[in-house]
Formats: structure tokens, sequence, C-alpha cells
């Protein structure tokens, strides 16, 4: 069973969204990477500027994301907006470089955490493990294991932990303020002892620092007035933390020399020389300074590692959500209700890389920053794909100086991984590799989706070159090739004849039927309740699929069915169509068929989408395919017209006689003949009238035992609300009517007033 109508509350004001980007970036850049990027490739006090490059281009991939969040604020962040825009191939190298790139950072953040535990209590070795990787190992099963059982980290408890690590870290600032010694910074070479060759280097190194603020774009559904609060958020945090890590870094410089500062645990040794030993009459104070900084550290690190694997999550959500990876990784636990099998994977790739990485801490770092990288030169192009080529794409934020700056920012991206080490440029494309072989060994014929781009080069195909179609056809998803037919039931009175017709349809084409059973629950009840309760709903609610079930076997062709839940009728035969994959919907037509679609709000929902497959709807008055009458007027509808009377020939011998029309009855002659023979129903009985529409309807169906018309071209608004579905003939015949409508991309005006 499933849910249809879930909905988040906007409870996350500007402080709260803006302390998740600074809680997730803050850990890193300061209380593990200043001694290793110091003495890297002995960079010395220029690796200051190596964090401020870091930031600048952080800044410039903030802007992009915070258009994109602003136009689409859902859970999966950069993988949504990559696969969305660019299409599957795309989000599967976008969502297996952001796992990774999580799995890789949560690793490095253990590691950070184990420096610092090594401190307070002492590690042993074990086999070819050294005793920070031991306390790092630990610390990820611990984080694993919050993670499985569920508990939460809230809004509040992260705004208490940033609060508490500004704090100390502000006390830290004044205290090297007091101790800050330019000599010291300058000491051994001056500021660039080798050189400004080392900052790109050494940004290649630090950037993992800055990976946190996307997460914001995450939670964008639950923030408050997001148009406004998103790009402050995600632009501050990013302002902040880099003023931050410039700040403290220059300080620690100028308080132990470079060469000096400890590349485990390198604030705890600053602080011990940057607070005096005593103050006000009491002694010690520089080591208790120390042990705060350690206690801030692991509390940094443990936040940061815990967001991570929480975030990871999230994106195997929304790629199984998307069939880009199987659903079964999001199975939720029965009693603590968390994907216990994402985590425990992900949580296996961290503990993986502690060991086989732990002593090689740059490598985790670049690994984890090049792959976030890639998926933020992905976004770029995504962004200037949906404005090119959306017209539907509206975010409330727009990146200035576009198409400036995505475009920088993609070359920044990209660029920066130039100055990655070999090991690291190969490990993340072996990833990128990987992901690419999986989308055509597995997603490429699970998903269905396609991307903005795809459907760009679809519409203009035939003024683009050959090669630019070619390609976008050699990555598109497969077809499935088994062509679905939906029955929504909720009437057992109409149920046998909406099965029997599905069923001849599918049979002929070679297809399945789905039997999907809606069964509504009040607004006041839960759906949870509902799923546990159904027999409260309806007493019999096997009772109807049971009976689809044995009406379908009898045409011999496979049967599927499903009960849905949910607070709505009418409308969620569209989500169930969607998340079926359905080729055709066929479903009743009566005044309690599928409840009533009077609540505006639900019709407006439906204005924001096409039709997501065909469309058949019957008015059922007995079924009998013995004589059909195909009434015409040209267009998509009535194509589908002719293909379902010609299925209906195919499997009860059907006359056929078709209809049109025409104030010139000549010029009406040639149309239908051409139009007959153009949908291969030569042999049908052409019919061609003048004057009134309606009436000459009704003097042709007057023989007839079934009409197949086309939808009328009115809104969808229109339609649904004032229930004027087809002409007003429709409800005068005396024979079953099928209304037929082709699924279509059109324009917003057209959805509501028609065209």
């Amino acid at each position: 069973m499933t849910e249809g109508d879930e909905e988040l509350a906007k409870d996350l004001g500007l402080v709260s969204a803006m302390t998740i980007g600074i809680g997730t970036m803050i850990g890193a850049g300061i209380f593990v990477l200043p001694g290793v990027a110091a003495n890297t490739n002995d960079a010395g006090p220029i690796v200051v500027v190596s964090f401020l490059v870091g930031g600048v281009i952080a800044m410039v991939n903030a802007l992009s994301i915070s258009e994109l969040g602003t136009a689409m604020p859902k859970a999966g962040g950069g993988y949504y907006y990559i696969n969305k825009s660019l299409g599957p191939m795309f989000g599967s190298i976008a969502g297996m470089g952001d796992w990774m790139g999580l799995a890789f950072a949560s690793a490095f953040y253990c590691i950070g955490f184990g420096q610092y535990l090594a401190v307070f209590v002492g590690l042993p070795s074990l086999a070819f493990l050294s005793p920070i990787q031991v306390g790092a190992l630990v610390a990820g099963a611990v984080f694993v294991a919050v993670n499985y059982i569920g508990a939460k980290e809230t809004g509040g408890v992260q705004t208490v932990i940033v609060t508490l690590l500004l704090a100390i870290l502000a006390a830290f600032a004044v205290a090297g303020f007091f101790s800050f010694d330019y000599g010291i910074l300058t000491s051994d070479g001056g500021l660039t002892p080798n050189g400004y060759g080392v900052i790109l280097p050494g940004t290649a190194l630090v950037f993992v620092s800055f990976l946190g603020y996307a997460k914001i774009a995450t939670v964008a559904e639950e923030l408050k007035n997001p148009g406004r609060n998103l790009p402050i958020a995600i632009i501050g945090s990013v302002a902040i933390v880099t003023t931050i890590y410039a700040i403290l870094v220059s300080t620690m410089l100028g308080v132990v020399p470079w060469r000096d500062l400890v590349e485990d645990a390198p604030v705890a040794q600053a602080a011990e020389i940057a607070f005096p030993s005593s103050l006000l009459g009491f002694s010690g104070v520089a080591a208790v300074a120390a042990s705060v900084m350690t206690l801030g550290a692991l509390l940094a690190t443990a936040s940061s590692a815990n967001a991570s694997i929480l975030a990871s999550a999230r994106i195997n959500f929304a790629m199984g959500r998307d069939r880009i990876v199987t659903n079964w990784l999001n199975e939720i636990h029965p009693s603590y209700a968390t994907p216990y099998r994402s985590i425990l994977v992900t949580g296996a790739l961290i503990i993986v890389f502690i060991a086989a990485l732990g002593q090689e801490i740059e490598v985790l770092a670049k690994a984890a920053s090049v792959l976030h990288l890639i998926v933020y030169a992905l976004m770029n192009v995504a962004l200037i794909v949906f404005r090119e080529a959306d017209p539907e794409y509206d975010p409330e934020f727009t990146v200035p100086f576009y198409p400036v700056t995505p475009i920088v920012g993609g070359f920044l991206s990209l660029g920066l991984v130039a100055f990655m080490d070999q090991i690291e440029i190969a490990l993340s494309g072996a990833f990128v590799l990987a992901a690419i072989v999986w989308y055509f060994l597995y997603a490429r014929d699970e998903t269905t989706q396609e991307g903005v781009l795809s459907e760009y080069v679809t519409r203009r195909e035939d003024e683009l070159p050959d090669g630019v179609v070619d390609a976008a056809d050699a990555v598109a998803p497969n077809e499935d090739d088994d062509f679905s037919v939906m029955v929504p039931l909720a009437n057992p009175k109409t149920e046998k004849d909406l099965i029997t017709l599905a069923s001849a349809i599918a049979k002929q084409k070679g297809g399945t039927v789905d039997a999907v059973h809606i069964v509504k629950a009040p607004d006041q009840t839960s759906l949870e309740y509902a799923a546990e309760n159904p027999e409260v709903f309806e007493e019999d609610y096997h009772g109807i699929l049971d009976a689809a079930e044995q009406n379908a076997e009898t045409f011999g062709v496979d049967v599927e069915t499903h009960t849905i839940l949910s607070h709505r009728l009418f409308e969620q035969i569209f989500d169930a169509a969607k998340s079926h994959d359905a080729d055709m919907v066929v479903m009743g037509w009566d005044e309690d068929a599928h409840g009533s679609p009077g609540r505006v709000e639900s019709a407006l929902d439906e204005l924001t989408e096409d039709l997501p497959c065909d469309f058949l709807v019957l008015k059922d008055r007995g079924f009998d395919a013995s004589e059909i009458l195909v009434p015409t007027s040209g267009g998509p509808d009535s194509d589908l017209s002719a293909e379902v009377a010609k299925l209906l020939q195919a499997e009860y011998g059907s006359t056929i006689r078709l209809l049109h029309v025409a104030d010139d009855t000549d010029a009406g002659r040639e149309f239908l003949a051409d139009w007959a023979e153009r949908h291969g129903l030569e042999d049908a009985e052409l019919l061609v009238e003048s004057g009134d529409v309606e009436d000459a309807i009704a003097r042709a169906a007057e023989d007839a035992s079934m009409m197949i018309v086309g939808a009328t071209e009115q809104g969808l608004l229109s339609r649904l609300v004032r229930r004027s579905l087809v002409l007003d003939v429709v409800d005068e015949v005396s024979c079953s009517v099928l209304l037929a409508e082709r699924a279509r991309e059109k324009s917003f005006l057209d959805k509501l007033f028609g065209n």
C-alpha cells in the first residue's frame, strides 16, 4: 500500500537553516586540516589563501544551488536537479558521486574524530590499524548504529551544537589574537616559502571543508519563505565559514610555527600555547582550554559524520524512487522506521575506507572533494539547461550575470579537479565509469524518466544535427516493452466491463492489466491508521480485486492487483498511473465512480502536470463492441480513438463506422478517406454529415453499440470542475461511450483554458 498525500511542515527558519550549513562545514576545516595543509608540499602560511580560494569557488556554486533550490525544493539535492535536467545517465553519475563522496567524507570525519579521541584516551594499535584508525572505526560503528535505530538530530540540537562551537572558537580567536606573533607567521621562509604555485593544490586539499552548504537545499521544502531564506542561508553560511577559516587558520599559524603544527589535533596544540597558563589566580588554564578544544573537535567531527550518513540515506531514497538503484536498499525497518539497508551499505563503505585509506587522510579528503566537484559542475550545466529548455522553470532566486556565473562555476569546479593527485582522480574516474556502466546494465531498463534536455532534443529533432539526436537516443532510457493498462476500481457495478475492456486491449498489445483499488480514508484519519485497519473503511476490500483478477484471467492476460489508501480518489488515479508506469488508464465515468472532483484545489494540482499516459473513460451502458462509431475531426485524441477501435475490432470482429461533420461535404469526404487510410481503417464505413455536430453524432449513434470519441480540447479545469468532459451528446445517446484522451505535452494556458 502506498500513501498518496504527504506534506512537510514549513517549520525551519533562517537561523536554523544557516546552522545546518555552518554545522556541517565547521568541523574539518578548523579541527583537522590546518596542520596537514600547511605542511603538504611545504605550503606554509599561504595555505590561508587556499581556504579563501576554496570559499570563492564554493560561493559561485552556492549561487547556482540557491537558484535550483528555490525552483525545485525537493529531497535529493544535486542528484535531483541533474537527473531532472540532464537525464538518468547523468543522474546516475551524480547520485553515485554524491553517495560515494559522502561515504569518503564520513570516513574523513571519523578519522578526525579518532585523532582527537586519541588525545583523550589511550588507543591501541590493532593489526595494520593505527590507534587513530581504531578510534575512527569505533566512531564510524557508533554513528552507523545511531542512524540505524533512528536517533534524530533536531534543528534545535543542531543550533545548540553550532552555537557552542562558535563560542569555543570565538574564545580561541580572542586568546590567539593576544598571542599572535607575525614573526612566527613569517618565520622559516616567509609567507610563501614555496611560492604561489602551492595555493591551488592546497585548495584541492581543503575544499572538503566546504561540502556542507548544499545540504541546506535538501531541506528547502521545510523552510519558511524559501525564496528569501534559502539563498540567504546558503550564501551566508559559505561567507561566514570562509571568514572563520581565514581568521582561525591565520591565528594558529601565528601562534605555532607552521612546520611545528601537528597534523593530528592541531587546534588542541595551538590552544595550549594561545591561552595563558594561569589567569586571575587560576592555574592550568591552557590545559583546560586544550581539553575544551578537543571536546569541541569531537563534537564537530561527530556532527559532520552523522549528518553525512543521514544525507547519504536520502540520496539513496531519491535514486530508488527514480529506479536508478533498486528500492531494496530503501526498505524501512519494521521497528525503527529507518532505511536500514541503505545505512548498513553506506556504513560498510565507510568502514572499508577507514581501514584501507585511514593513514592517508589527504586521499580521503580529496576523494570526497573531487566527487562533489564533479556534481557541482553538472549542477551548473543543469541550471543552464533548465533556463534554456524548460519553459516552466521559474526560480524565485536567480544567479546574477547569467550565463557567466554558472559557466564560471562549472569551469572552476572541474579546474580544481586538475589539482588533485592522480590517485584521487583515478579513484573518482573509476566511480564515474562504474556509474555509467551501472546505468547501461541496470538503470536504463528500469527508469522511465527522461531529462529536460532529452525532451528538448526530441521536440526539435528536425532542427538539430543528426549527431545530437543520435547521442540523446543512445543514452535515453529503454522503453518498457510490456504494455500496461491500469484500471482504477471503486465501484463493483462497473468493474467487470472495465476489466473486460482493459483485458481486450492488453491482450491485443501483448501487455498486462494492473487493477488498482483505491480506498478513500477521511481527511481526519491518518493513512498509517488506515493501512493498519483497512477493514474499517471497506468491509470486503479484497473482494473487488479478487473479482477483477478472475475476470482478466478469462482473456489469458497477466493481471496485477494493488490497493492504495488515500485521502483522495479521482486525483490519486493520476499519481498511481505515474508510479505504476501505466501506458494507458481505463476508468469508469459516473457520478460516484471515483468520487466528486469538486475540490478546486485538487483540480488545480492536476493543472501543474500533463496526463501521465493515455486515458480511456467509459460511460458504461452495457459492454458491446460489435458496432463501433468513431466520430472524428482529426487531432491526437481522435488518433487514439482509431487505435482503440482497431484493437477492439481485432478482438471482437467489430464493424466500424467513421463519422466526420463538415459544412463542405466534398472536402469532408476527402478528409475522412485520407484519415481512415492513415489509421489503417480502410474497411470502415465512412459517414460525412453537415449541420450541427451533436445532432449528427446522435443520429449516427442510434445504430451503434459503442461510440469512441476523442476528448474535447477544453482545459482540464473546465472538464474536472464543470463536468464538461466531452460533448453533451454523450449523455443523450443510448450506447456505451468511450472517451479517449492522448497523453501529450501542453502549455499551462492550454491546460487551464484549452486550445
